[in-house]
């Protein structure tokens, strides 16, 4: 055998051990992993401990399919309350309205405003645009919640007086405009790199066969590149089922049962902070409700995640 024969050798046979400090790199990465599992496992757990106590005190048919949400019970021994009602509905109903209203309001602007980035703007216009663009993420909620109090909803109301209609000084309207605004970047950014993604090829073939920009657009780009539009606009309904700040500045705290986008209306998010805010006993039934909403949410936004993911992740396996 000859030295450069016996080197090789010894380098296989070196790099089939591992070195301590490998195992310790290793051991750290497993450890972290590890943390974020027993996170989201600790947080599943604490809603299902609480949400369970609640459901010992009001039926879980009632919580589900009632139709009125007044949780205005005693939560403390000398106190008398109200029995209080504890139907969701209401809450479901002023969640999906106001995450439809925001859906409408984003989803053509961030599309458009994807499509132009794309396909159209050149290279120093989309260095220009895109960062402005993405800035809109950066804004705090609570601005997006001012400008919907202070300017959106006073311009609806004045409006709709004009016009002869019955406006509430908070609306889903208003609280729907603004958090639409605030998820444009969202859409705007995944669809994006999802029609960049789409091959040039695709491109080339129906320019090839004598098809103009915009047809290629409407009838190979989007149509190749839709699963992960998809994706991103479950992403972004997510996003939208999830926000609170906008909703209680914009659109109050009354749990109206209406699909009426001039009225009043309240979310998910927004009672469960308005339920765990201030001097609270965790052994009513008032308290304990926030878990249970909580929990309703936690698997409202689990399986539109979990259809975003299946959604992108059979766009990749596509294309890749």
């Amino acid at each position: 055998m000859s030295a450069t024969d016996k080197a090789i050798d010894i380098n296989i046979q070196s790099s089939g051990r591992s070195r301590p400090g490998e195992w310790i790199v290793m051991a750290l990465l497993i450890g972290c992993s590890l943390v974020a599992v027993l996170v989201t496992f600790g947080i599943v757990l604490s809603l299902v401990f609480e949400a369970f106590r609640f459901f010992e005190k009001v039926p879980v048919s009632e919580f589900l399919f009632g139709l009125q949400w007044s949780p205005q019970t005693a939560i403390r021994a000398d106190q008398v309350g109200a029995e209080g009602s504890f139907g969701a509905i209401p809450l479901v109903t002023g969640t999906l309205l106001i995450s439809a209203v925001a859906m409408t309001i984003a989803t053509p602007l961030g599309l458009a405003s994807a499509v132009y980035l794309a396909e159209y703007a050149n290279r120093r216009t989309r260095d220009i645009v895109k960062p402005l663009l993405e800035m809109l993420a950066g804004v705090p909620t609570v601005v997006y919640g001012f400008f919907a109090a202070l300017t959106i909803a006073p311009f609806i109301r004045m409006t709709g007086s004009n016009l002869g209609l019955e406006v509430a000084s908070e609306s889903a309207l208003a609280a729907g405009i603004a958090m639409g605004i605030m998820i444009v970047p969202l859409i705007s950014s995944l669809s994006d790199d999802v029609i960049n993604a789409v091959p040039q090829s695709l491109r080339d073939a129906s320019m090839g066969l004598g098809a103009t920009q915009a047809e290629t657009i409407q009838k190979v780009i989007l149509p190749a590149a839709m699963p992960g539009i998809a994706g991103s606009l479950l992403l972004a309904t997510s996003r939208a089922i999830g926000e609170t700040m906008i909703v209680v500045m914009a659109a109050g705290l009354a749990a109206n049962l209406t699909m009426n986008p001039l009225s009043a209306v309240t979310t998910i998010t927004v009672q469960i902070v308005a339920l765990l805010t201030g001097d609270q006993e965790f052994d009513s039934a008032k308290t304990l409700s926030a878990f249970a909403l909580g929990l309703l949410l936690f698997v409202c936004t689990l399986l539109l995640n979990v259809a975003a993911l299946k959604i992108v992740k059979k766009y990749r396996e596509q294309y890749d």
